[in-house]
């Protein structure tokens, strides 16, 4: 009898689960952010991992929700804590330097077995910093150029071929200049890219120094001289919306806005992008895991699946028109051939390991938007 209740016992233990986590994830962005966690991947993960539970927390949109991740884990580092109160995060490229400066995330992107499927330069350096191993892109959004093939059949492939066809074509070209929205903001730099004197990948990567930016003077005169032929829009979605009107052929757009209106009807199917060498900026937005998370292992399952080539091309790519994280090539296969045709044809992977090109690093941005202010609008 004694050894039958030792072994009942035994079977017991052995058959009782592991304490039940709940994963929480924090994330900077728009509603649909939190959305995406709370309808489609926490439910997913929920159903492959029985009795775990995740909770997303919303921070807010742009760079004051990013701000608050990192004040908060500022706030418990200070405090102290071994345990932080926060799985993962997720959060805008420009503020992952600064916590990995800071000591406040893990590194664990070389045990995921998603990891190696990353091949943009974005995922390895964010705005000058090192970021290597502490972040998975959960997408990447980008910039292109958008034009209606029935004025413009053949689109210019370079800024320089651009350059031209806004000249013989005026007011057909139209951006937001920089204010507004970040489309106008990205069409700048890459102009800057593509004419500036100095090193373009000193000014993605740094180091700053101040002699570089007197080297942009020429590229700026051009600027200001091709701003004078093009049509200024109101912002991002203005942009669009004189190109559906047929007011401008051809202006600088963010790829997922640009599908998501063709899908509501609000541009013609017919309408196309390009990405024009040597290139325009885009950016990511990354999984990040704190470097005192609770469940750190039960964290990392969740980033391997939220960077799973089924993953991203349902949740990513088919529910936003975002680029995924990880290559699109290991996405391919997931994908229904409208799919990819819609979103990889007219810029195809190839283009954007070529021609996705990172913001500049703070400081040459900011010496950039101001150069703008001083010698293209007055």
């Amino acid at each position: 009898m004694k050894i039958l209740l030792q072994a009942t016992l035994a079977f017991g233990l052995a058959a009782t689960p592991a304490a039940a986590a709940e994963l929480t994830v924090i994330t900077a962005g728009d509603q649909n952010m939190v959305d995406y966690i709370n309808e489609y991947l926490g439910p997913l993960f929920e159903k492959q991992n029985p009795g775990d539970s995740v909770r997303t927390v919303g921070t807010g949109p742009g760079d004051a929700g990013s701000q608050k991740i990192v004040e908060r884990f500022e706030a418990q580092k200070q405090a102290g804590s071994k345990v932080w109160d926060t799985d993962i995060a997720v959060a805008h490229e420009k503020f992952i330097g600064p916590m990995v400066e800071a000591g406040f995330l893990e590194s664990y992107r070389d045990r995921l077995a998603t990891g190696k499927l990353v091949t943009r330069a974005n995922a390895d350096m964010a705005l000058g910093s090192n970021v290597s191993g502490y972040v998975m892109p959960m997408f990447n959004s980008q910039t292109a150029i958008a034009y209606n093939p029935a004025l413009v059949p053949n689109p210019p492939k370079s800024y320089a071929e651009l350059a031209d066809w806004a000249k013989a074509h005026p007011k057909q070209f139209g951006y937001n200049g920089i204010k507004g929205g970040a489309s106008g903001v990205s069409f700048v730099m890459g102009w800057i890219y593509a004419f500036g004197e100095g090193d373009a990948k000193k000014l993605m990567n740094g180091p700053f120094e101040e002699a570089e930016t007197g080297k942009w003077n020429k590229a700026f005169t051009g600027l200001k001289e091709f701003t004078r032929n093009a049509t200024l829009t109101p912002g991002n979605a203005g942009t669009l919306d004189l190109l559906s009107r047929g007011e401008i052929a051809m202006g600088p757009v963010w790829v997922d806005m640009f599908y998501s209106w063709q899908a509501n009807g609000q541009l013609p199917p017919e309408f196309k992008l390009v990405l024009p060498a040597p290139g325009m900026p885009g950016q990511p937005m990354h999984y990040v895991i704190p470097a005192n998370a609770p469940n750190k292992e039960l964290a990392e399952k969740f980033v391997a699946l939220a960077t799973s080539p089924k993953v991203q091309a349902e949740g990513i790519v088919k529910r936003f028109n975002w680029y995924p994280g990880i290559d699109a090539d290991h996405v391919k296969a997931e994908l229904d051939e409208a799919t990819w045709n819609k979103l990889f044809v007219d810029i195809t992977p190839e283009d954007l390991a070529q021609y996705g090109k990172p913001f500049p690093i703070a400081p040459y941005n900011k010496a950039i938007l101001e150069a703008y202010e001083r010698q293209v609008t007055n």
